[in-house]
C-alpha cells in the first residue's frame, strides 16, 4: 500500500472498535479519501431487524454524501475483524456504483493488513444505473 493507503488502513483500523453490531459481533469499518484528499470513515450499524442495518461502506460514501459531495471518491478502504481481505456485500456494491467511476480503486483488507484491489466496475460488472431507469421510462 502507499502512504496515502496505508493512513486510510490505520485510521479503519482504529475505527473497528466503533462499529454497533452487538447481534453479529461481527465489525466493519471504511475509509474513503476524495480527490480534494477529504477523508471520510465509516462502521457498520446493527439494527434488530437486520434488514434496518447499514453496512460500513455505505456509512462512509452517504457521510461524503451529507458533507455535499466535494470532488470525487479516489479510493475506498473497507476491513474487516476477518482473516481474509473482506467483501462488501451487493447493497454495498450497488451503492458505490451510484457515487463511485467505475475505474475507483477499492482496497478490501483484514485486521492483519493483507489486501486485494479492485476496482467498482470488477466488483459489480453490468450494474444497473441511472440509464436503465430512463430506458424503461422512455417505453
Amino acid at each position: 500500500m502507499n502512504e496515502l493507503e496505508e493512513k486510510l488502513f490505520l485510521l479503519a483500523k482504529d475505527h473497528l472498535a466503533d462499529a454497533y453490531s452487538p447481534y453479529s459481533h461481527f465489525h466493519v469499518a471504511s475509509a474513503l479519501v476524495t480527490d480534494a484528499g477529504e477523508i471520510f470513515t465509516g462502521v457498520n450499524i446493527e439494527n434488530s431487524s437486520f434488514g434496518l442495518t447499514n453496512c460500513a461502506e455505505r456509512t462512509a460514501i452517504f457521510s461524503w454524501v451529507n458533507a455535499g459531495r466535494t470532488g470525487k471518491i479516489k479510493c475506498l478502504l473497507i476491513i474487516g475483524n476477518t482473516d481474509r481481505p473482506i467483501s462488501p456485500c451487493g447493497a454495498c456494491r450497488q451503492v458505490m456504483s451510484e457515487f463511485m467511476a467505475p475505474e475507483t480503486e477499492v482496497i478490501l483488507t483484514d485486521s492483519q493488513g493483507d489486501y486485494e484491489r479492485f476496482t467498482v466496475e470488477q466488483l459489480i460488472p453490468y450494474h444497473f444505473t441511472e440509464k436503465d431507469i430512463q430506458d424503461g421510462a422512455n417505453k
